[in-house]
């Protein structure tokens, strides 16, 4: 149990001097340590297993990068395999390695790698952008499998339940919590009762379309992860007969990309991540894409740092919401936590009732219901997301 508990200590410690184990690895727990001494260690002296110090980095060597990536992917389950990629991605400057085809063939696809490869988009050679597209093609199926039916549920449900109707048809159409709340004069106290003069229920779903989606990305590079997750999400509102879908990406220009939320791989590949930031364009755009204020969801997905006119973009927000538009403010789509923002206009946006907070992908098809059915989202996201 002693030399379990060493073992432990000495791979999270890393060796060398200031670890105070002294206990060498033997074995696969030398090559896991190797493994990670590439990305997080920077010592030099003795190799590892040998209870010293490890030499960590990966140097430019592309077959060396491709041994470390089978290594990782046999020692360490996938989660953590898609860590350590975008660490040392990061840490060791691999993005050039990334442009080469057999690099991508050898790493785990996640969300980050998509971004990465999204903002290489324009320096890919042509024989790397195929399989840039695999991986990216994978993370969307995988991102699809995971949150399209729950989103499509708690929307469809959301829709049935802000249709109100004072006749309801079957009794299961009927929102006893409502109906109780309407009917609390006609409490009997004698029968410790209440007598319903007035039911309140939900109509039957409508075929026509009945609320208009407008998802505004701001595709900065550090947006890299919201631009994935609204993509997918994009894609699969756009599904839905009942919602009118439109998807906008900005920097410093606007793009309208709602022609291709019918193929969120070719979406991703219209984005350009990178370059500056004008949320007041891109506002004013998507005000020309409402048509129907009271029955309109805008969605800005921003960390609200605007190069534009920022009285101009408070003010075009300020007129949307008076105008009747559910307006939401997300400062990441992502499973970060909390990002980097402007306060000061996160701030403004508050005093005028458009909280701004972030948002996991796992949250927001319960976000959607709630903007649908016209709660306080202020209040949602303190409960749901504990903004």
């Amino acid at each position: 149990m002693n030399d379990e508990r060493m073992r432990r200590w000495r791979l999270v410690l890393g060796g060398g001097d200031a670890d105070g184990v002294g206990f060498g690895l033997q074995g696969d727990d030398a090559h896991m340590d190797a493994a990670l001494a590439a990305v997080y260690d920077h010592g030099e002296g003795g190799g590892a297993g040998t209870g010293g110090g490890r030499e960590g980095g990966l140097g430019a060597s592309a077959p060396r990068v491709a041994r470390w990536l089978g290594d990782i992917r046999t020692y360490f389950p996938a989660t953590v395999v898609q860590v350590m990629q975008k660490d040392a991605i990061e840490r060791l400057n691999l993005t050039r390695l990334l442009l080469e085809p057999e690099m991508l063939e050898a790493v785990e696809p996640d969300v980050h790698l998509v971004g990465t490869l999204l903002a290489l988009n324009k320096v890919m050679p042509d024989q790397a952008r195929e399989s840039a597209r695999a991986v990216v093609r994978t993370v969307v199926a995988e991102l699809e499998r995971r949150l399209a039916q729950r989103t499509r549920a708690a929307v469809a449900g959301a829709l049935d339940r802000s249709a109100r109707t004072h006749r309801p048809k079957r009794a299961a159409d009927i929102d006893w919590d409502r109906t109780i709340r309407a009917n609390l004069k006609h409490y009997l106290p004698d029968r410790n009762t209440v007598v319903p003069s007035r039911l309140v229920g939900y109509a039957r779903r409508r075929r026509s379309v009945q609320r208009e989606v407008v998802l505004c990305v701001d595709q900065s590079g550090s947006m890299a992860a919201s631009v994935v997750y609204a993509s997918v999400f994009g894609a699969v509102l756009a599904s839905m007969r009942s919602l009118r879908t439109s998807l906008v990406v900005f920097d410093t220009a606007v793009v309208d990309l709602t022609d291709q939320l019918h193929d969120p791989v070719e979406l991703l590949f219209g984005t350009q991540l990178g370059g500056g930031t004008d949320i007041n364009r891109a506002i004013a755009y998507s005000q020309g894409l409402v048509t129907r204020p009271a029955d309109s969801i805008f969605v800005l997905i921003s960390d609200l740092y605007e190069g534009g006119v920022r009285q101009e973009m408070l003010r075009r927000v300020a007129a949307m919401t008076e105008a009747g538009v559910q307006v939401i403010v997300l400062l990441a789509l992502s499973d970060e936590g909390a990002p980097f923002y402007d306060h000061e206009n996160a701030a403004a946006l508050a005093a005028m009732g458009v909280p701004a907070f972030a948002c996991t992908p796992d949250a927001f098809p319960g976000l959607m219901a709630a903007a649908i059915e016209r709660r306080d989202l202020g209040r949602w996201a303190e409960h749901n997301l504990g903004a």
